[in-house]
């Protein structure tokens, strides 16, 4: 039988599940992973999920809270960042200040937990979902320092590790395609994009019938074209860009083919950086990076940060 066509998870989260009666999937996949029952109150947008030349790139594709006033981001990552987790740190501890009103109590700091999907190898390990919590052991007695009876009343959690912002990695690419569990249904579903006959786990039903592409409204089923259009393009570009580099560096010595490299990851920078501020970056725009300067590329990567649209970064550019 032929595999059902179905939306990819980065666009579902950014358009079709952040649809209140779409909600359903999203609880699923959280409470797989969770293992617990989760109920999504709403999807909440911020300064976590915008960027502006004030702050840091911090894009989180989606932020919710569920029934226990708990925030939870959730990040889908394709491109490889050595500083990944830094910049989750970064990501956790500003969700955390910005639900802290001045003048509250520390008390009222809320539970942040971060997952983050990814598709490339992040550090060094043998599985593929890893989960990291924060916990105080003494150093003489190595006894984990818990919270009484009068905190846990205030704080309304049990332990120290509740307390503190926890965080979900996982490594897609590093799952084996053998579904063990209901969880690696889900894990299954994030790397193929395909979800079989006899899966069970907790909303994989809802997401067979809202993520199958055929059952759009035309607008959608069109612009989720275009996007997967100019995701293969970008894709090309690069690889075609860093070929001939590569070849040029060959021909013409060392020194020119290090400025060549240098360029080409400067155009690979730029592209991530209109994706994050912008979205799938169109064709003419992937056409004037790959065939553009140095000079040029460092120019548009600074308008990127003041910029309020694509047509703005190449304003005396355009034709």
């Amino acid at each position: 039988m032929k595999r059902r066509r179905l939306i990819s998870f980065d666009w579902a989260l950014k358009r079709l599940l952040r649809s209140k009666v779409n909600f359903e999937v999203l609880e699923g996949l959280l409470s797989e992973l969770l293992v617990t029952e989760v109920k999504i109150i709403e999807i909440m947008e911020s300064e976590s999920n915008k960027e502006n030349h004030l702050d840091k790139y911090n894009r989180v594709d989606m932020k919710v809270k569920n029934s226990q006033d708990e925030l939870i981001l959730i990040e889908l990552q394709f491109e490889r960042e050595h500083d990944y987790l830094q910049r989750l740190v970064y990501a956790t501890s500003k969700t955390v200040t910005e639900h802290l009103d001045e003048g509250d109590a520390y008390s009222r700091v809320p539970k942040v937990i971060a997952i983050s999907i990814l598709y490339f190898d992040l550090g060094q390990g043998t599985d593929y979902i890893y989960h990291g919590t924060t916990s105080f052991r003494g150093l003489h007695t190595n006894d984990e320092l818990q919270l009484n009876e009068g905190q846990k009343g205030l704080f309304h959690r049990q332990s120290v590790q509740a307390i503190f912002p926890e965080f979900y990695l996982i490594r897609v690419n590093r799952f084996d395609e053998v579904a063990r569990n209901s969880l690696d249904e889900w894990i299954y579903f994030l790397k193929t994009g395909d979800i079989r006959e006899e899966f069970t786990a907790r909303g994989l039903q809802k997401a067979k019938v809202v993520l199958d592409v055929l059952q759009l409204p035309e607008d959608e089923r069109l612009a989720y074209e275009r996007y997967q259009d100019d995701l293969h393009f970008q894709a090309s570009m690069v690889e075609s860009t860093w070929g001939a580099g590569k070849l040029e560096g060959r021909k013409e010595g060392l020194q020119e083919g290090r400025q060549e490299g240098e360029q080409i990851g400067a155009a690979k920078i730029l592209m991530r950086q209109l994706q994050r501020r912008f979205g799938a970056v169109p064709t003419w725009a992937g056409e004037k990076i790959a065939n553009t300067t140095s000079q040029s590329l460092e120019e548009w990567s600074l308008r990127v940060l003041d910029a309020q649209s694509l047509a703005e970064v190449f304003a005396d550019r355009m034709g």
